[in-house]
C-alpha cells in the first residue's frame, strides 16, 4: 500500500511539473499587447514613446498595437519610472537595490511578469531617456516578422551608460555626401533610430548658404531650427560645431562674429552645446580666440543657460597648448564647459592630464573616414584606397572596437565626425560601446542586422558585415574572402528581394560587388603590366621605339578588353539606389558629389591599378631622347624598377604588400592627394611615410650593399643607428639617393634602416620630406 502511494505521489509531481512547464510559454507574444504609460513621463517623451513603440513594430510586423491606460489585455507593454510606485493601480516592480541600472541616469530595466494568464513586459526607466534606451533595446532583441512579434521569455535585462555624452555629428550642408539631400522628415527617422542604439546628442553645423548644395531640400536656416526640435522631440542634446572668425585680430570680427551666433541661438528651442574648433578651421592664437569664446558664452547663456561652451585645441603648438592650460590653472573660469580632442590635438592622455578636473572632456573620433584622417585603415591595399577612397561604405566593428577602447577611456564620453550615411555601423558600434565597452561587437552588430533586416537574415547579414572589413585587410590578391563575401551578399540579396529598398542592405552589397570587381581588375592589371616588362625586355632586339610601342598597346588592353564588366554594372545599379533612397552621391558628375574626395567611389572604380599612365608618360620622355643606347638603358632601369635583383631588395613602402617595412604608417596621410585624385604618377610613389623602418635579415656580409631611396625632400637615414652620407642626394617625386653601406654595419648579416625626422613643423604636411620607395642592392 505504501509502494502504491509513493507511486501515485511521484506521478502527480511529475503531472504537476508537466503541468507547470506547459503554462510557461517558451515565446513571450507580444502581438496582441497593450501599450500603458505612466502619467509622470512628460510630453512629449509620452508622445514620443508611444509613437516608436507603435510605429516602428507596425513597419516590421504589419501590427497596429493598442494603446490604452488600462490592464484588460492579457499581454501589456507597461512604460514606468523608477520612482513610481504603481501604475494605475498595479505594483511597479521594486529596483533590486540601491546600485540597480534602473535608478542611474538614462539607465533601465526590461523585466517580464507573468501571473496566472497575464504577461507585463515591463520597461522601466530611470528618467525619459531612459525609458526610450529601454525601448530601443526591446525592439533590438525582439522577432519581429509580418503578423508577430515575440520576445524571450522571463526577460531581466538592465543597464546604464558608462559614458554620459554619447553621440555623433550630422551637419547638413554640401559637405556630407548624402544628409544634404534629406527632408525634416528624414532626419527625424534617423535621430530616432540613432537614440533605439544608444545615442543621446547631435551636432548639426549651421551657418549654411541656402545655394551651396544643389540638393538641399530645406533651407539650411529652416533646418538648423528643425533639428533642434527633432532633439527635443527625442530629449537629445543638440550641439552645434561653430568656427570663430578665421583672423579675430582683424577689426570687428568678434563682433560680426557673435552677431550671427546670437540671431542663431535666438530661434533654436533646444541647444546644449557650443563647439568651436581651435583649428580645422582656424588660425587664432588662444589670446584671441578665449575672449571671443567668454563673450560666446555670455550671449549663449541669454537664450539657453544650461548650455556648455566647448573648444578644441586641435593645431595648437606647444607655445599655445602651455597658454591655453596657464590660463585654465589661473582664471578657471566658469564659462567653459569642456575641452574637445580632435585630430591634430595635442595626445589624448596628455591633454586628458592637463586638463583641469572641473572640465569635461570630450571625444570627437573621426569614423566617416579611411585615408588622411584620424583613424585610417589598418593595412589597406593601395588599390582600395586609389578606388574606394576617402568615403566609402566603411563598416569597421572590430577595428573601431578596438580603437574606442584604445582612446575613449580619456574622456567623458564622444560626439563623433561623421560625413554621410556610409558610416551607418560604425555609428551603432559607438553607441553601443558608450554603453558598455565590453560589448561583444558580434552582438551589437547582430542586433543592428535583426533591427533593420529582421531575424530570418540577421545572422547571415552580421556575418556579412564582418566579412567586409575582412575584405580590408592586407593584400588584395592574397585576400581569399573576397570571393566568399561576394557569394554571401549575393545569396541574401536574390533571397530577400523585400529588402531591396532598404538603404543599408543597398549599402552593404554594392560594397560586395565593388570589393570583388577590384580584385578582379587588379589580378588582370598587373598581369598586363608585368608582360609589358617582359615585351621590353626584347628591346635590344626589337629596338627602343617598337618595344614601347608594344609594350605600351599591351599593358593599355587594361582599358579596351574589360574584366568583370556584371560585377562593376551591379556597382553603377546600387549607386542610382542609394541616390533615390537617401541621395547618397557616389558621383561628381552623375549625381553632384562635393567633390571627388566626398564618397565619389564611382569616378574612380576604373582608375589604373597598374603603372600604364606613369609608362605612357615615361615613353615620351625617352622618345626626346637623342641616342638609342640612352633609351635602351632607360627601358633597362623601367622594367627592373621593382626587380633589383638577386641578392637585392625593393620595398614600395606603406604598401599592405611590403616584405621590409617595420613600421606602419600613424600620419594618416601615407596615401598622396593631387589634381583631384587623378594623379599620374607612379603608383608607389603615391604611397609615402614619413620615417620609415625596414629590417633586414641574412645579408651577405661580404658584400658591398648600396641603398637607395626615392620620396621627397630630405632622407636623413641611418643603418643601424649610424647616419649615412649620400653619394646622391634628389629631392625631388621619382628622383634618387644613394647611400653606400660600410660592410662594418652588417658583419652579423642584419640592418635596420630608420629615418631622422627633419625640423619641418612648420611646412604643410604635403610640403613635407616623405619616403616612398627603398632599395638594398647588392653591388657586383
Amino acid at each position: 500500500m505504501k509502494r502504491q502511494l509513493r507511486f501515485w505521489l511521484v506521478l502527480i509531481g511529475i503531472g504537476s511539473m508537466l503541468s507547470c512547464e506547459k503554462e510557461q510559454p517558451k515565446t513571450l507574444d507580444l502581438s496582441q499587447a497593450n501599450i500603458v504609460i505612466s502619467a509622470q513621463i512628460k510630453s512629449p517623451i509620452q508622445e514620443t514613446a508611444a509613437n516608436i513603440l507603435i510605429e516602428e513594430i507596425k513597419k516590421r510586423t504589419d501590427l497596429q498595437l493598442g494603446l490604452n491606460n488600462n490592464w484588460d489585455s492579457n499581454t501589456t507593454i507597461a512604460l514606468a519610472l523608477a520612482n513610481e510606485k504603481e501604475l494605475f493601480g498595479t505594483k511597479v516592480p521594486t529596483p533590486e537595490g540601491d546600485n540597480a541600472s534602473e535608478l542611474k541616469k538614462e539607465g533601465y530595466r526590461i523585466f517580464h511578469e507573468h501571473q496566472g494568464d497575464k504577461n507585463t513586459l515591463w520597461v522601466i526607466g530611470a528618467d525619459t531617456r531612459g525609458i526610450l534606451f529601454g525601448i530601443g533595446k526591446l525592439l533590438r532583441t525582439a522577432k519581429m516578422e509580418n503578423g508577430k512579434i515575440t520576445l524571450n521569455p522571463n526577460i531581466d535585462f538592465s543597464e546604464s551608460p558608462e559614458y554620459a555624452l554619447r553621440g555623433h555629428q550630422f551637419g547638413y550642408r554640401n559637405t556630407a555626401n548624402s544628409w544634404d539631400a534629406w527632408t525634416v522628415e528624414q532626419f527625424d527617422q534617423h535621430f530616432r533610430e540613432q537614440v533605439l542604439f544608444g545615442a543621446n546628442s547631435f551636432e548639426n553645423i549651421p551657418f549654411q548658404e541656402a545655394n551651396s548644395s544643389p540638393h538641399f531640400k530645406v533651407d539650411p536656416q529652416i533646418m538648423e531650427v528643425e533639428l533642434s526640435k527633432i532633439c527635443e522631440k527625442y530629449d537629445a542634446d543638440y550641439w552645434v560645431w561653430t568656427p570663430a572668425p578665421h583672423d579675430l585680430t582683424i577689426k570687428n570680427a568678434h563682433e560680426d562674429g557673435l552677431a550671427e551666433q546670437e540671431a542663431f541661438y535666438a530661434k533654436c528651442p533646444r541647444l546644449d552645446g557650443v563647439f568651436v574648433p581651435g583649428g580645422d578651421p582656424g588660425e587664432n592664437h588662444p589670446a584671441q580666440l578665449i575672449p571671443y569664446l567668454n563673450a560666446l558664452s555670455e550671449i549663449l547663456h541669454k537664450y539657453h543657460p544650461n548650455a556648455g561652451i566647448w573648444v578644441s585645441l586641435q593645431g595648437f603648438n606647444k607655445e599655445k597648448v602651455d597658454y591655453f592650460f596657464n590660463y585654465l590653472d589661473k582664471e578657471s573660469p566658469d564659462w567653459l564647459k569642456g575641452v574637445v580632442y580632435g585630430p591634430s590635438s595635442p595626445p589624448i592622455d596628455l591633454e586628458r592630464e592637463m586638463l583641469p578636473k572641473k572640465y569635461l572632456h570630450r571625444f570627437y573620433p573621426d569614423i566617416t573616414h579611411t585615408v588622411r584622417c584620424h583613424y585610417p585603415v589598418d593595412n589597406w591595399d593601395q588599390a582600395y584606397a586609389l578606388t574606394l577612397g576617402r568615403e566609402p561604405i566603411n563598416p569597421q566593428p572590430l577595428m573601431y572596437t578596438q580603437l574606442f577602447n584604445r582612446d575613449t577611456k580619456y574622456t567623458d564620453g564622444f560626439i563623433t565626425y561623421s560625413d554621410g550615411s556610409h558610416d551607418d555601423v560604425n555609428k551603432v558600434l559607438w553607441s553601443q560601446l558608450g554603453w558598455d565597452s565590453k560589448k561583444n561587437p558580434k552582438d551589437i552588430i547582430y542586433e543592428y542586422a535583426q533591427f533593420f533586416f529582421g531575424p530570418k537574415v540577421a545572422e547571415d547579414a552580421a556575418q556579412g558585415i564582418f566579412a567586409l572589413e575582412k575584405n580590408w585587410f592586407g593584400p588584395i590578391l592574397e585576400n581569399n574572402s573576397i570571393k566568399e563575401t561576394l557569394a554571401l551578399w549575393k545569396g541574401l540579396e536574390e533571397n530577400n528581394p523585400d529588402l531591396a529598398n532598404n538603404w543599408r542592405w543597398q549599402q552593404l552589397i554594392m560594397r560586395a560587388y565593388y570589393d570583388a570587381y577590384i580584385q578582379d581588375r587588379l589580378a588582370y592589371e598587373k598581369r598586363l603590366e608585368a608582360e609589358a616588362y617582359e615585351i621590353l625586355a626584347k628591346a635590344n632586339t626589337i629596338g627602343a621605339d617598337k618595344a614601347m610601342n608594344d609594350a605600351l598597346q599591351h599593358i593599355n588592353k587594361a582599358d579596351a578588353e574589360l574584366v568583370s564588366q556584371d560585377l562593376k554594372e551591379k556597382v553603377f545599379e546600387y549607386g542610382e539606389k542609394l541616390f533615390q533612397s537617401i541621395g547618397a552621391q557616389t558621383s561628381v558628375e552623375k549625381y553632384q558629389a562635393r567633390s571627388a574626395e566626398r564618397g565619389a567611389i564611382l569616378d574612380f572604380i576604373d582608375y589604373p591599378l597598374n603603372n600604364r599612365w606613369w609608362l605612357e608618360d615615361e615613353f615620351n620622355k625617352i622618345g626626346e631622347f637623342k641616342s638609342e643606347a640612352e633609351k635602351l638603358a632607360r627601358l633597362e632601369f623601367i622594367k627592373n624598377y621593382e626587380s633589383p635583383g638577386e641578392g637585392s631588395f625593393y620595398d614600395n613602402i606603406s604598401s599592405a604588400d611590403a616584405k621590409h617595412v617595420t613600421s606602419k604608417t600613424d600620419d594618416a596621410i601615407d596615401f598622396l592627394w593631387e589634381n583631384d585624385g587623378i594623379s599620374r604618377k607612379r603608383l608607389s610613389t603615391q604611397l609615402f611615410q614619413f620615417t620609415p623602418t625596414l629590417e633586414y635579415n641574412d645579408l651577405d656580409p661580404d658584400s658591398n650593399y648600396l641603398i637607395r631611396v626615392s620620396g621627397y625632400g630630405e632622407a636623413l637615414l641611418r643603418a643601424n643607428g649610424e647616419r649615412l652620407k649620400p653619394t646622391k642626394y634628389e629631392k625631388g617625386f621619382e628622383e634618387f639617393k644613394e647611400f653606400p653601406l660600410p660592410k662594418n654595419l652588417i658583419k652579423d648579416g642584419k640592418l635596420n634602416i630608420s629615418f631622422d625626422k627633419p625640423d619641418e613643423e612648420h611646412l604643410n604636411w604635403r610640403k613635407q620630406s616623405r619616403v616612398t620607395d627603398v632599395w638594398l642592392i647588392k653591388q657586383k
